[in-house]
């Protein structure tokens, strides 16, 4: 049967495809640990600090002994690798020119001494003194060292790597804190506008940052099922369902402090970032689905309250940490016609820890480089958001249009919706229980079909439309509850024609909880049928909507299991009960007396 030879013939490529990509996996990363083994030494040290706990790190020394080498540390409570790392820098390139790499366990976690504290205060003995601490005896005690140390991480090391350059060591002449976490209640992996991010705390506290007396630091939840919407669905509606199925104490704190208090305020790391004596480049990605907004928090804190030193944003097509892996040529269905985080690996950040370190060519970075999607190109700018960019706004109208003209008198006054804790608007069209980070960038089509999602939508546009800077809804709206989510999306919908007809790329989304409208930490109920004005800021974006595509508002009251489920009704949502959730009638209003805008800054 020919068409069964084919299949079977099928099958055997494959095989063969799947065999080799296989041998040359193992032959790269043989060669990668070959080549690292071959030229550095390892070694382990446990290093006091000036309390006297002691930190375990892991260090790498070039055995090329005929010249000395700077530091380039990276402090994580993730656990250090016991074994032999095949990858020593942020890329191969770093390796190879040599560096004495360090891996250091942070306070309380893993092979260090002392307690953890979940995003430390930087108050006394702090991730700023350990880090003091640390270079001082590395100097003393590593031989070959060059009396110069970097200092870098992404994420959670990325808030270490900030925090290490506060009241900077002497001998620290670079960092690059990249997706810092700054302030988890104000956006980043905690909070989003008093809308908890149940998926990603979750999944980060079911499996991570255990207390020692508890077992060990990493232990991995088993979910049942790999339906995250169902099984979210299932253990709600209350967050302290959640809390007994892990008994987590750190997660337990943060869903019982569920106001903008001391308890965030301490945390809020962009405060402490003063004193800072080394030039820093801090690096994101746009569809960063955990610490985007800490990114340009860090960057602007750093910039405000170290005027004299040298400070450069970096922001590329990628989803969390991407850029420190793979080629970051595409992201779901989006081609961005270049390898951008080899571009940054080996042209930004090598060229900027070479420079400083080690008084190589200078990198000469502008104030913000930055990937514009849309256009996918590299662009320049000399302050960030860029200085030529002019607030307009988007208004919504009747009969779901969108447009840069303001409601006309005698429009139709509102569009509503029913929103339902029952069956709320998923954040992707099939969650899983992981984080599923595409909603970053995602198609919307799935959620513009719901009735319990507005969607505006503009007309084919002319010219091109640059986007550069954050978004910011002002909408007026009203409840029949006494507390509602808001969410709004920024959608770029794609022509007819070509392979990604019609795709609603997601652009920017964010949530807002209509009882923190005027202040996160002093919640306000809502009055049912009043028309009230709420203003939010999403992060930022740099987007070019090209000509013949159109741009799409949507907005609705739910988006689960990203964010937990409002009952609706003004109550502790940690301590809300099943009664507690009710269905509301939610309005949007467009008319020329209450006129619902989402301003962007458009740059010529």
């Amino acid at each position: 049967m020919p068409g069964l030879r084919s299949f079977e013939t099928s099958l055997i490529r494959f095989a063969f495809l799947l065999v080799g990509v296989g041998a040359f996996a193992w032959y790269f990363a043989s060669r990668q640990r070959s080549y690292s083994e071959a030229h550095y030494t390892k070694r382990e040290f446990r290093i006091p600090m000036r309390d006297g706990v002691k930190f375990f790190a892991q260090v790498y020394i070039p055995k090329n002994t005929s010249r000395s080498y700077p530091f380039l540390i990276t402090r994580t409570p993730f656990g250090v690798t016991p074994s032999f790392r095949r990858l020593l820098g942020p890329s191969e390139s770093f390796d190879r020119s040599g560096y004495i790499f360090v891996f250091q366990d942070v306070r309380g976690r893993y092979q260090s001494e002392g307690s953890f504290v979940d995003m430390r205060p930087s108050i006394d003995t702090d991730e700023s003194t350990d880090t003091h601490d640390s270079i001082d005896w590395l100097l003393r005690n590593v031989s070959g060292n060059n009396g110069s140390a970097g200092i870098w991480g992404m994420s959670y090391p990325g808030f270490y790597a900030a925090s290490s350059i506060i009241d900077s060591h002497p001998a620290i002449k670079a960092a690059s804190p990249e997706a810092p976490i700054t302030d988890l209640f104000r956006g980043d992996d905690a909070y989003h506008n008093g809308a908890f991010m149940l998926a990603q705390q979750f999944l980060l506290y079911s499996s991570f940052f255990w207390p020692r007396s508890s077992g060990p630091n990493m232990r991995p939840f088993d979910y049942g099922t790999s339906d995250g919407y169902a099984f979210f669905l299932r253990h709600g509606p209350a967050l302290s369902n959640f809390d007994a199925l892990i008994h987590n104490p750190i997660f337990k704190q943060n869903i019982e402090h569920n106001t903008y208090d001391d308890y965030w305020r301490s945390r809020d790391n962009a405060q402490y970032l003063k004193n800072i004596r080394c030039p820093v480049l801090v690096a994101g990605g746009w569809f960063d689905a955990e610490d985007l907004a800490g990114t340009f928090g860090t960057f602007d804190a750093i910039r405000r309250q170290n005027p004299g030193i040298e400070t450069t944003l970096v922001m590329g097509p990628w989803a969390h940490g991407d850029w420190l892996r793979g080629q970051g040529k595409t992201l779901g269905p989006m081609d961005f016609q270049a390898p951008t985080a080899v571009y940054f690996r080996d042209q930004i950040a090598f060229a900027f820890f070479e420079h400083y370190l080690k008084g190589g060519p200078s990198a000469e970075l502008p104030r913000a480089r930055v990937f514009q999607t849309g256009t996918n190109r590299w662009v320049s700018e000399n302050a960030w958001p860029p200085a030529n960019a002019v607030r307009k706004s988007l208004y919504l109208h009747a009969n779901r249009k969108l447009s840069f003209d303001p409601p006309a008198a005698g429009e139709q006054a509102y569009d509503e919706y029913v929103s339902d804790p029952k069956s709320p608007v998923p954040y992707v069209e099939h969650p899983t229980t992981n984080l599923d980070s595409e909603f970053m960038y995602g198609d919307q089509r799935f959620a513009a079909a719901r009735s319990d999602v507005l969607t505006y939508l503009s007309e084919p546009l002319q010219q091109d439309l640059t986007v550069a800077g954050p978004v910011s809804p002002h909408l007026q709206v009203s409840t029949s509850g006494t507390d509602s989510d808001f969410d709004l999306k920024l959608i770029d919908v794609y022509p007819e024609q070509g392979s990604s007809a019609r795709y609603q790329q997601l652009v920017r989304g964010e949530p807002m909880r209509a009882k923190f409208r005027n202040s996160l930490s002093q919640p306000e109920a809502m009055v049912p049928g009043n028309i009230t004005g709420i203003t939010f800021q999403m992060p930022d974006v740099d987007h070019t909507f090209r000509r013949g595509h159109r741009v799409m508002v949507q907005i609705q009251s739910s988006w689960f299991p990203l964010t937990d489920l409002n009952p609706q009704t003004f109550v502790d949502a940690a301590r809300a009960t099943p009664a507690d959730f009710v269905k509301a009638t939610e309005r949007v209003y467009h008319s020329a007396a209450a006129v619902s805008e989402i301003q962007v800054l458009v740059q010529p």
